[in-house]
């Protein structure tokens, strides 16, 4: 029973993390700087992985996407790549993890479980989480 309790919380938990990560994905201030002018904010840029915005002090925002991903900071494309990486990967080892989970009727036997399992935690070991 405490073994079942368990894998149900790891799996809870492992769950929650995919969706964080997945959540910071489109999340648009990954990176803000703003120009003072003598008395006011005078414009502030922001950017995310896939656009960059200026906002000035009226309010109105203009952004443009990133042209071209070869004209892009290796930073940049790493840190896409690596989040995709990350969301991929921790959907797959969730599949696996529910499959793995004793409590499910899914994946055969307990030891083709306990294989799927490992295999479920490899694959978030390899997503970063």
């Amino acid at each position: 029973m405490a073994s079942t309790a368990s894998e149900i919380i790891a799996f809870m938990v492992s769950i929650s993390g995919w969706v964080l990560v997945s959540s910071t994905l489109p999340t648009d201030y990954w990176k803000v700087s703003t120009i003072d002018g003598t008395v006011i904010t005078t414009a502030t840029y922001w950017a995310n992985l896939w656009k960059t915005c200026v906002t000035d002090s009226t309010g109105v925002s203009n952004c443009k996407d990133f042209p071209s991903m070869l004209a892009l900071d290796g930073y940049i494309q790493a840190c896409r790549g690596l989040m995709i990486a990350a969301v991929s990967l921790g959907f797959f080892g969730s599949i696996f993890a529910l499959f793995g989970m004793k409590c499910t009727k899914v994946g055969g036997s307990d030891k083709a479980k306990a294989k799927i399992a490992c295999l479920a935690g490899i694959v978030f070991i390899l997503s970063g989480k």
